[in-house]
């Protein structure tokens, strides 16, 4: 993880400058469809704002945190809100939340951290809570371009999702990446719900 968040350190401004006005509003309104109005939103891991910024202008309660400190900076200008600085595995919230985006974010972690942190994430969600995250589509794990990735298919999310006894999956689709010029890549895209 630490050579993931030198990364974003880094290459802060060029991430932002990447991400932050790709058109995700499907994706959003797919998560805000199981979610009450109003509800209280974590943006877990929210790079540059752009979906935490979103759900602001929709009314919502959000909160956001980034491992990475120069976009919790960039991002904090970009929302008007104070994104907290904070790792995945920090979050010790105990049913606060009705949503959590984990947009393209906990991706980063092993396996055996993501169970851990999955396990915190349900926890921190109110009951019939719901989490929206995203994997590369693939069975590759390990370190791609200066970053730690673990990529997901529908059937090893399954095998792994089957140890989290809290959570269920809603949904699940494969999405080609957004980004001009990374269309060949795919996404397996997953909502799932706190049973």
């Amino acid at each position: 993880m630490h050579q993931t968040l030198t990364y974003y350190n880094q290459n802060a401004d060029q991430f932002y400058a990447g991400t932050v006005n790709v058109d995700f509003a499907a994706h959003r309104q797919r998560f805000l469809s199981y979610l009450p109005k109003p509800a209280t939103i974590l943006d877990f891991g929210c790079g540059s704002g752009r979906d935490a910024k979103a759900f602001l202008d929709q009314g919502y309660q959000v909160e956001a945190i980034d491992g990475s400190l120069e976009l919790c900076k960039l991002a904090s200008d970009y929302t008007g809100i104070q994104v907290r600085h904070m790792l995945f595995h920090e979050l010790v919230a105990i049913g606060r939340y009705d949503g959590i985006w984990a947009c393209s974010s906990i991706l980063h972690l092993s396996v055996d951290e993501l169970s851990d942190v999955m396990r915190r994430m349900s926890a921190a969600l109110k009951n019939n809570g719901i989490i929206y995250t995203s994997f590369k589509y693939g069975s590759f794990s390990g370190e791609r371009n200066g970053r730690y990735f673990t990529d997901m298919t529908e059937e090893s999310f399954a095998d792994f999702i089957r140890s989290i006894d809290e959570l269920q999956t809603e949904e699940q689709w494969i999405t080609s990446d957004v980004r001009p010029g990374r269309g060949e890549e795919q996404w397996l895209n997953l909502i799932l719900r706190k049973k």
